[in-house]
C-alpha cells in the first residue's frame, strides 16, 4: 500500500515541542541535494532534535588548505549563505584569488572564491592547532549562527576513490577536475578499517529517543556509502529505524552523478534500483510522484513507500518536504 501525506498536515514542530521526551532524529547527507532536505528538516524541528552528518569522503588538502565540500555546503544553506545558481559555494561571491593564480600559473581547476577561502583558511589553522574536525564544525556553526548539530562522520582520514576506466582518481579529481567524464568501475573508501565514527554521530545513533535515521536525496555511492563503511556503523543503522529520500527521479538525478554511475556500475536507473541498493537497511523510502508505478514493489518486499513531490525548487518545496517526511515517520513509528 503506498502512504500519501498531505500538505496540510499539522505543524510537526509544535506537536513535537509538547512531548516531554521529544524524539530525536539523525539525518545522513551529502552535498547540493541533502542540503535542500536538510534545510526543510531545520525548519520543521527544534534544533535539539535534529543531528545532520555530514559526508567527509570528499574531503582534500588544495592550495595548503583542508576543503570539506558537503560540509561547506551543508553550512552555508543552513545559513542561508549559499549560491542559489551554482547550488554550491557563497552567494556574493568574487573570483579575483582564482584569477590571480591563473595568472601566476598556477592550478585552478578547483574554484575557491574570496569569501569562501576566509572558512578554509579558519579551518586549515584550526586543525593545525590540534583541534578536531568536529570542533572546528561546531566553532563555524556558532559562527554562522546555526542551530542544529552539524557534525562530520569522522574525525579521521576517509577518502573516496572512484576506480575508473582511467585509473583509480580521488573524488574530486573525478568529479571536478574531470567532470565525471571516465567510466566508474567501482568505489572503495582508503582509510576506513581505521577511521572511527565522530562522537556526535555515535551519540546521535545511541540516543534513547532517536525517532528514525533520514538518509536525505544524496549521491548513495559517494555521499552515504563512505558513512556506512564507517566501522560499526552499518550494524547500528540496522538496529534503528532507517527510511531513505530517493536521489533518483524519473530515471535522473537532479544533481551530481548518481544516475551516470548507476548506469555504469550496471545497477537500474531507477528509484527502485536506489532502495534495492540500500537492501535490508532500509523500513522506508520517499519517491517521487513520477516513480508511484515502484511503490508496491517496494512495499511487497517489505518497505514502507510515501509517495509525494520530492523536487525541491524553493525553501516552500524544502520545508513542505520535511513535513510530510517527519509527520509520516510518526505515523510509522507513533
Amino acid at each position: 500500500m503506498t502512504h500519501s501525506m498531505s500538505a496540510q498536515a499539522p505543524k510537526t514542530k509544535n506537536r513535537m515541542d509538547q512531548q516531554a521526551n521529544p524524539p530525536h532524529y539523525l539525518a545522513l547527507s551529502g552535498g547540493v541535494g541533502g542540503a535542500k532536505l536538510a534545510l526543510g528538516l531545520s525548519h520543521v524541528l527544534p534544533a535539539e532534535q535534529l543531528t545532520i552528518v555530514a559526508n567527509t569522503g570528499d574531503d582534500f588538502e588544495h592550495l595548503g588548505l583542508t576543503i570539506c565540500p558537503d560540509i561547506d555546503t551543508l553550512l552555508y544553506t543552513l545559513a542561508d549563505l549559499n549560491n542559489k545558481a551554482l547550488g554550491w559555494g557563497r552567494q556574493d561571491e568574487s573570483w579575483h584569488f582564482m584569477e590571480t593564480l591563473k595568472a601566476l600559473g598556477a592550478e585552478t581547476w578547483f574554484q575557491l572564491g574570496d569569501r569562501d577561502l576566509a572558512l578554509h583558511t579558519i579551518r586549515t589553522q584550526k586543525l593545525a592547532h590540534g583541534e578536531t574536525l568536529s570542533q572546528v564544525t561546531h566553532f563555524l556553526c556558532q559562527q554562522l549562527g546555526i542551530s542544529p548539530n552539524v557534525t562530520p562522520m569522522t574525525d579521521d582520514p576517509l577518502k573516496t576513490i572512484v576506480k575508473t576506466t582511467q585509473g583509480p582518481l580521488a573524488f574530486q579529481h573525478y568529479f571536478v577536475r574531470e567532470q565525471c567524464r571516465p567510466a566508474i568501475t567501482g568505489i572503495e573508501f582508503e582509510g576506513r578499517h581505521s577511521a572511527q565514527p565522530s562522537a556526535a554521530f555515535l551519540h546521535a545513533l545511541h540516543h534513547p529517543h532517536l525517532k528514525a535515521v533520514i538518509i536525505c536525496p544524496s549521491n548513495p555511492f559517494v555521499s552515504i556509502a563512505p558513512i556506512r563503511s564507517l566501522p560499526g556503523i552499518e550494524e547500528r543503522l540496522n538496529a534503528r529505524p532507517v527510511i531513505a529520500v530517493s536521489p533518483i527521479i524519473a530515471g535522473k538525478a537532479l544533481k551530481g552523478p548518481a544516475a551516470k554511475m548507476m548506469q555504469e556500475l550496471k545497477l537500474p536507473c531507477t528509484a527502485l534500483g536506489v532502495c534495492e541498493y540500500y537492501g535490508s537497511l532500509l523500513d522506508g523510502f520517499v519517491l517521487d510522484e513520477a516513480d508511484a508505478h515502484y511503490s508496491q514493489e517496494m512495499e511487497a518486499h517489505g518497505v514502507r513507500t510515501l509517495t509525494t513531490q520530492t523536487v525541491m525548487r524553493t525553501l516552500n518545496d524544502r520545508i513542505q518536504l520535511a513535513e510530510e517526511v517527519i509527520t509520516w515517520i510518526n505515523t510509522i513509528w507513533p
